[in-house]
């Protein structure tokens, strides 16, 4: 029997997936599974990545740079131009495979085995197995439902950094609770990253999407901190295309971005086919992010509404990225989920949930609490919040809640 490494047997599950077998055998029991546990969204990939992908003429699919083609970097370039930012060239871009190669890059490039990053929670779960690879340890700064999961008082993280700490990292607008950092909020970090010495990671891959006129103030618009920041990106929900593999870390910091550049030449190159299809989707993109954007926001107002209907469940209204933290009148949640899957359903129908748990350091703090996507159309949505409602009573009866 071999033997496997530390690192791997620690390696946390994650919460999104973990639960997936179950869905399975339900699915082959004849069950039909409501996905409500997975950021997937059912809105089509802009028609123009796809025609770019169909009408390729290649004859060999060669390495792309390691950076990122030029191609694809001018597409970057110029969409963070038309966001404000004019001073950033092609050479602050560097493109990975996916949002989550660009946060393994990050973390890399500042943190040593026992290093420290300061991270608001609830907070999105690969977090921990990003930090987890490099054996670097999550501080949590734990935000709560009664607030809107709003950033916690600044003095919190302050108590927090010790000479380990490397970063603190954000997503901003959410994921899970979809909340939207106010400017306040951000200088608060800003400052606190220069009286330290310490770089924010402000995940940014939801940007488009944040609702009710708000609008989603970057870590670049702090130019004093130009030396200490790094911002993710990421095509996979802008434009739908999760599976093209495509963002990118971008820094001014020429520190940052020489040494991020060691380990994207470690790996040799993104996603050649992903770039042609995100410098594609690029191309006059506004009345896509505007119909987009108008369709999040309804299943939002649907979806919310109907969780608070529902008795002992509350849900904070998120103002940006598709996912709502609900609190649910049960003793697990995780618990909960599995039964949703193994033992029940109601006219062959059933949803999937995404345990709260796993988005937190601290287990326990989740435990009454779920992540919900909305990305299902509005009819599955409304049947999705029906079969969760009967569940909850029959689930609360069954266990003498």
């Amino acid at each position: 029997m071999p033997k496997i490494s530390h690192r791997a047997a620690h390696m946390p599950a994650s919460p999104v997936r973990k639960l997936v077998p179950y869905a399975i055998q339900a699915k082959q029991r004849g069950v039909k599974v409501y996905h409500l546990n997975i950021g997937q969204p059912d809105i089509e990939t802009p028609e123009t990545a796809m025609n770019a992908l169909k009408n390729i003429d290649l004859k060999v699919l060669e390495y792309a740079l390691s950076e990122g083609n030029l191609e694809y970097r001018t597409a970057l370039k110029d969409y963070y131009h038309s966001l404000g930012f004019s001073d950033l060239t092609t050479d602050d871009f560097i493109v990975t495979n996916g949002g989550s190669e660009a946060l393994n890059f990050a973390i890399s490039t500042l943190c040593d085995d026992g290093d420290e990053v300061i991270i608001p929670e609830p907070y999105y779960a690969n977090y921990n197995g990003f930090t987890n690879t490099f054996n670097v340890k999550v501080v949590a700064v734990p935000s709560t439902i009664d607030t809107g999961f709003a950033l916690p008082p600044i003095e919190e993280f302050e108590k927090k950094i010790t000479p380990k700490t490397r970063a603190i990292i954000i997503c901003n607008p959410g994921n899970p609770t979809g909340y939207l950092y106010t400017r306040e909020e951000l200088q608060q970090l800003a400052d606190i990253a220069l009286k330290h010495d310490i770089v924010i990671i402000s995940d940014e891959v939801y940007r488009e999407y944040v609702y009710d006129g708000k609008q989603q103030i970057s870590m670049f618009e702090f130019p004093e901190i130009a030396e200490n920041c790094i911002v993710i990106d990421s095509e996979s929900k802008r434009y739908s295309m999760c599976g093209a593999r495509i963002g990118c870390l971008i820094t001014r910091s020429k520190t940052i971005h020489d040494a991020a550049m060691l380990f994207a030449q470690a790996r040799l190159s993104p996603v050649l086919l992903g770039q042609i299809a995100a410098a594609a989707a690029h191309q006059n993109d506004t009345a896509y992010i505007l119909k987009v954007r108008e369709e999040y926001t309804h299943r939002r107002n649907v979806l919310v509404d109907l969780l608070n209907g529902i008795p002992g469940v509350i849900c904070p209204k998120p103002k940006g990225a598709f996912y709502c933290v609900a609190e649910l009148p049960v003793d697990d949640t995780e618990k909960f989920a599995q039964w949703l899957l193994e033992h029940y359903s109601h006219n062959k129908e059933t949803v999937m949930i995404a345990p709260a748990g796993g988005f937190y350091s601290n287990p326990e703090l989740g435990k009454k609490q779920v992540r919900i996507a909305y990305v299902l159309k509005e009819a599955d949505l409304r049947r999705s919040v029906e079969l969760l409602n009967d569940a909850l009573q029959k689930y609360r009866i069954e266990f003498s809640l």
